[in-house]
């Protein structure tokens, strides 16, 4: 249980905390709950929190599931230091308009545009040429990919050969390319975690398509070259011995280090874009989940002469 002072809990973003845990009993206390590990007892402020999550070696029971979801709090099951997600219990909040923004944008061909040359303009770093097409970004895109790999063959000393992998023969890529595997594996981990705790859905994507973890790719690429290509190097220059073990230590460090999981959020509301109004829209519902929400309506100029009853 990797936690000393409950004073010093990061911030996903102002107002929504969270907590990791692991190799912990997590039961119910009184109407809060609290971890038990070899060390002692320790009260969790369930009120407090927006996401629990849970590492290996953790059990929960069911009572402590019942007080969290009570107090609003989201449950993540998921691996060391967070960096894989392999399940959510989704704690009381009932809003929605994070995911309905996000679908709004996805679902119009000028809209998903924009928040694709987003995206792109947060990889380069810099503003786009309007004029150009998003297929000519695509061609910039892979260039400034092969130039990092490169760079990176050329700093650590670590041949390079292209970016070749086999799903069905993980033993046949070289040492270079299953840390990058496994490294990106972690990086998409921790994506879909935030994804998820931030209420929108990883299957509506903008630039990967028709897969339920199109989003967590969209976000996952944006930091790949900045992330998991240098710690991917750096390892594969060492001893190959446990290679994918120490890659995976190596990011969990990295993303810590980095503030990853709390940059992750503010990005993601940067790329879409989102105003005030929508981040703050629906907190009605979460102080009274009972409370039925506005029904919808057309907008104005909506006349229904297209529909065919």
């Amino acid at each position: 249980m990797r936690i000393k002072d409950l004073h010093e809990l990061p911030k996903l973003r102002d107002g929504m905390s969270y907590l990791y845990l692991e190799r912990c009993i997590i039961d119910q206390k009184y109407r809060a709950v609290e971890a038990i590990d070899k060390q002692g007892r320790t009260m969790i402020p369930a009120a407090n929190l927006a996401v629990l999550m849970l590492g290996p070696g953790t059990s929960i029971t069911h009572e402590a599931v019942k007080t969290l979801t009570d107090n609003g709090c989201s449950l993540l099951w998921c691996g060391e230091e967070g960096v894989r997600l392999y399940a959510q219990g989704h704690g009381e909040t009932r809003r929605g308009y994070h995911l309905l923004k996000q679908a709004e944008l996805a679902a119009s061909p000028v809209t998903r545009v924009e928040v694709v040359m987003r995206m792109y303009k947060f990889r380069f770093g810099e503003e786009l040429d309007p004029t150009l097409t998003i297929e000519q970004i695509r061609g910039h895109e892979g260039v400034r990919v092969r130039e990092t790999y490169a760079e990176a063959s050329r700093t650590f000393g670590v041949p390079w050969h292209g970016r070749n992998y086999d799903r069905q023969n993980w033993g046949a890529a070289d040492p270079v390319n299953r840390a990058l595997s496994a490294a990106n594996a972690c990086l998409n981990g921790i994506s879909h975690a935030a994804i998820v705790s931030a209420g929108y859905s990883p299957g509506l994507g903008f630039i990967h398509t028709g897969k339920q973890l199109s989003f967590v790719y969209d976000i996952a690429d944006l930091y790949k070259t900045g992330l998991t290509v240098p710690v991917s190097f750096y390892l594969a220059a060492q001893n190959p011995t446990k290679l994918e073990t120490r890659v995976r230590h190596a990011c969990r460090d990295a993303f810590r280090k980095t503030k990853l999981l709390g940059r992750i959020i503010a990005d993601i509301e940067q790329i879409l874009d989102l105003d005030r109004e929508i981040l703050e829209a629906g907190a009605g519902a979460d102080s009274d989940p009972a409370k039925p929400e506005p029904l919808w309506a057309p907008p104005e100029e909506f006349t229904g002469d297209e529909l065919a009853w």
